[in-house]
């Protein structure tokens, strides 16, 4: 029982947990000789290789010295901190990573938080200490500091710490002094972190994650607390609400390397999959056929955002994607309620729409971006902030946000925030870089990113995490500028682009379909304005000098699923197909939208 440790890797995101855990791989001999599995192993689906971001939390087990350790890789993404606190209940003790230049970032606080609620011990590493400028002795500090304001006991404070580099293969207890691989760290794990606490009585086990196989179906995972689960052995699942369900185990497996084996029976403190039990959700406890005890079930935060989901009712609806009814989309998102703990769905008025809650833009964007390469077609509307009513007064979720900025640029950044109701706490300078630090509501961070990244060359570092509630603050600005709207269904013409650019920025290029209603660009006004781009030039077999210019147009501006979500307007929808995303107005007519005017006041 000793020869086990589960430990969960947190950090901030792009601080190289994913780059570590290759190289404990790579160091243990998880591969054959000839075989190189690349880089970033373990974020295997395409959007996590895309983003570079870690979005669902992976196991994989080592062995060193006789030791089996259990790693948890978990997304550094303040949105995904739904993964993090189911997942930190399979864990013993944490490995922090902090990034030798950055220190402790909101995010590092998040999870940190939830991992020392829990009296989990942790190890720090100071990674990425081959930076310039990077500054070892002082992250340490903050560190310390960190713990101590989030309330660590003794005993957690007392954290060993190890200073190196994941991407070039080493850790040591001295960042002056450099080793050749990652056995401090190793050392440090099987030293520090206590083998599973196991306490006496029938079996406990307590559903953290899920995995699908189209063989099996759906398979449970999660760490058994205490006795001993066996193959074919008849269990009892205890549902969140306490109603117990009768059911059979049919396999068991347990990780090893990247892969897991199949085994006879496993003891409690060790993490496993199990194959074969019927209707589990996470948070269910497998328990004893005849005595069931139930654990205590994983509290999630409160998502703090929703948007609108409804079917796709453009004039385009149909054309590229297969899955397009309503019932497409409500099986599908039911299908992802099971996994994604921190998601709500709430049903509306209309039988075509639901409201879907989350913890973020990106919390919501990933998910419509997985829908979309599924085949799906959807609208969204514009993210809304949750509003509640405390003690009788209207409140609203506020964020703590941190923004790096080069110094001579920091003006500008200071004034973006405060217009959207930010207020300053501090400022300090960092090498060449200025550290500001706000409290901003929820809402003025949608939009924000796009107009700090313009204003600072893109040279902006930004992260934010959910501080609390507090009461509203007030209306905040919205989009500075209108929008030009397509009066015509059609293919736009370079012609008509080339004579309108003077009154905005396009989204389109020539050639491409569009519909009367969609949006096409960016006014320079503050109002809306219909145009018609499907206009081509008169053909006539005069020649005028003046007539016959060659047309130079401007690229048109590409928004990201995310841009696009933080950009649109409460009168608006993004039409999310598997091969386009387009914006457009509710009412597509000029004329419905002069009668609804005033829905969106």
């Amino acid at each position: 029982m000793q020869n086990i440790r589960n430990i969960a890797i947190i950090a901030h995101v792009d601080h190289g947990k994913t780059t570590l855990v290759d190289k404990i791989l790579y160091f243990t001999n998880q591969f054959r000789e000839n075989e190189n599995a690349g880089e970033l192993i373990l974020d295997n689906n395409d959007l996590e290789r895309e983003r570079g971001i870690t979005i669902v939390s992976k196991n994989v087990s080592v062995t060193y010295k006789g030791v089996k350790i259990n790693i948890i890789d978990t997304p550094g993404h303040a949105d995904f901190g739904g993964e993090v606190e189911r997942v930190l209940k399979m864990a013993d003790g944490v490995v922090l990573l902090v990034d030798a230049f950055e220190g402790p970032m909101p995010q590092t606080r998040f999870v940190t938080g939830k991992a020392l609620g829990l009296g989990i011990k942790p190890i720090v590493v100071v990674n990425k200490v081959d930076k310039e400028n990077c500054r070892p002795d002082e992250v340490y500090e903050n560190v310390f500091d960190l713990f101590f304001n989030l309330g660590a006991t003794e005993e957690q404070l007392d954290f060993p710490v190890l200073y190196g580099s994941s991407k070039q293969g080493w850790m040591s207890t001295d960042w002056k002094n450099r080793t050749e691989d990652f056995t401090d760290l190793l050392e440090a794990i099987i030293k520090y972190i206590p083998a599973p606490k196991v306490s006496e009585g029938t079996l406990q086990m307590q559903v953290t994650s899920l995995d699908y196989s189209t063989f099996v179906g759906r398979i449970a995972i999660g760490r058994v607390a205490r006795g001993t689960i066996k193959e074919n052995q008849p269990v009892s699942l205890v549902k969140r609400d306490g109603k117990v369900v009768k059911s059979r185990v049919k396999e068991l497996q347990v990780f090893e390397g990247l892969g897991r084996i199949k085994v006879p029976e496993v003891h409690a403190g060790d993490i496993c999959a199990v194959v074969g039990i019927e209707g589990f959700d996470i948070g269910d406890t497998i328990a004893d056929f005849e005595n069931p005890e139930q654990l205590e079930v994983i509290a999630i935060d409160e998502p703090t955002m929703n948007m609108l989901f409804t079917i796709n009712n453009s004039p385009f609806f149909g054309k590229e994607g297969k899955l397009v009814t309503s019932r497409n989309i409500y099986d599908r998102l039911q299908k992802e309620l099971e996994k994604n703990l921190a998601l709500r769905v709430v049903p509306t008025e209309s039988p075509d729409a639901w409201l879907v809650y989350g913890r973020g833009i990106l919390h919501l964007s990933v998910l419509i971006e997985t829908m979309r390469r599924e085949g799906y077609e959807l609208q969204v509307g514009q993210p809304q902030v949750i509003i509640k009513e405390i003690d009788g007064q209207k409140c609203e979720p506020i964020e703590e946000l941190v923004v790096d900025v080069p110094s001579d640029v920091s003006g500008k950044v200071i004034e973006l925030v405060t217009q959207r109701k930010g207020e300053l706490l501090i400022m300090e300078a960092r090498g060449d870089m200025q550290h500001l630090e706000f409290s901003i509501p929820s809402r003025g961070i949608i939009g924000l990113r796009n107009n700090v990244l313009t204003a600072t060359a893109g040279e902006a570092v930004m992260a934010h995490r959910l501080k609390g509630y507090e009461p509203w603050k007030g209306t905040i600005p919205g989009r500075l500028a209108g929008v030009l709207i397509s009066l015509d269904t059609g293919s736009t013409t370079a012609y008509s682009i080339d004579k309108l650019q003077d009154r905005g920025r396009f989204f389109v290029d020539p050639g491409v379909e569009v519909y009367e209603g969609q949006i096409l660009g960016e006014h320079i006004r503050d109002n809306d304005l219909t145009i018609n781009v499907t206009k081509g030039k008169q053909l006539t077999n005069m020649r005028a000098s003046g007539s016959d210019d060659n047309v130079r147009i401007a690229p048109a501006i590409k928004f990201s699923l995310e841009e696009c979500m933080e950009y649109i307007q409460a009168d608006e929808y993004i039409e999310v197909t598997p091969q386009s995303i387009r914006l457009r107005k509710i009412y597509l007519t000029e004329n419905e939208r002069k009668q609804n005017a005033k829905k969106f006041q």
